[in-house]
């Protein structure tokens, strides 16, 4: 059997134009691409979601536990609007409440006379250092102010 062409085909056919049982280079080629882009642009999308808990990383455990949480919710359920708000969680530097509490905590047992737990202890004995640094300084401060001070008797 001879391959002829149809009278009315074109006699040039373009590249792109495979013969029987050859293979479809061009459709290798755009299959190679469409799986690259997927892959890129899967991992653009992965990348700007964890943005949120990249940010608040820096700050602490506690707030970056919620945003992490709000990455995880915003990812499974599709609602953006917890992205948002973590996002916007992990640009606010929220204000550390426990360390005063803790303190005051400490001095309220110290005052009724109960003994402090083990953390008590722990973090009573970090910030003692500074406590005795101050109030050095504040005795100094007083002696200094009290010599400067001319006595009228």
């Amino acid at each position: 059997m001879s391959e002829t062409l149809h009278p009315s085909a074109p006699h040039d056919l373009p590249g792109f134009i495979t013969a029987p049982g050859d293979t479809d280079t061009l459709m290798v080629v755009v299959g190679i691409v469409l799986i690259g882009a997927v892959l890129m642009v899967g991992n653009l999308y992965l990348h700007l979601h964890t943005l949120p808990e990249r940010m608040a990383h820096k700050s602490q455990k506690l707030q970056f536990e919620i945003v992490a949480v709000l990455g995880l919710l915003a990812l499974f359920t599709h609602i953006h609007l917890f992205w948002v708000i973590g996002l916007l969680l992990a640009m606010v530097d929220l204000p550390d409440f426990g360390t005063p509490l803790r303190r005051i905590a400490g001095s309220v047992e110290k005052i009724a006379g109960v003994p402090p737990s083990e953390e008590a202890a722990e973090v009573t004995g970090d910030t003692a250092a500074h406590a005795v640094a101050a109030e050095a300084q504040d005795t100094t401060k007083a002696g200094a102010a009290k010599s400067e001070v001319p006595s009228h008797a």
